[in-house]
């Protein structure tokens, strides 16, 4: 059916190693996100896990609002580690790297955490439990998000700027 809506030679450019991990991927991103949802009532947003995980060493209120349930979402986020740990020994056979420069992680690190505070939350937040239950806001959210990486990309790469 995907090869119906789009053609073979743009598949096989878009995803030279087949779509079956991405598929498997995403049905697993959304396996999780019910399951978070339904044990708990709430919605599987990274940022929130990893911003609770800041109750453990910061004693701001901002942050003690999830002493409660702490527990379980170091669970989250260390399974968020360790799962791209595991996929990057097993299928692309070591560590993961990148000839993207230190600094500019960093950098991209601290927008990103800015982007998800204006935002009020991030990307699997919206994106996967937003959307799918139709908040208005997260679509809202993941289409300003969608168009800011676009242009981004793009000024990017008019500017001849590499990792």
């Amino acid at each position: 059916m995907f090869t119906e809506l789009v053609p073979l030679s743009l598949t096989a450019e878009l995803f030279p190693n087949g779509v079956f991990r991405y598929a498997v991927g995403g049905l697993l991103v959304g396996l999780g996100a019910v399951v978070i949802y339904m044990g708990t009532g709430i919605s599987a947003g990274a940022s929130t896990f990893l911003e609770s995980t800041l109750s453990y060493v910061s004693d701001q209120s901002r942050f003690q609002q999830y002493r409660s349930s702490r527990d379980w979402r170091i669970v989250f986020t260390l399974g968020i580690i360790l799962g791209a740990a595991v996929y990057a020994v097993i299928w692309q056979g070591g560590a993961w790297t990148t000839d993207v420069q230190p600094w500019r992680l960093l950098v991209g690190g601290i927008f990103v955490g800015i982007g998800t505070r204006i935002g009020k939350g991030c990307t699997s937040g919206h994106g996967v439990c937003g959307v799918g239950s139709a908040s208005k806001t997260s679509i809202v959210g993941v289409m300003t998000f969608l168009a800011v990486a676009i242009v981004t990309a793009q000024l990017v790469q008019l500017m001849g700027v590499s990792p």
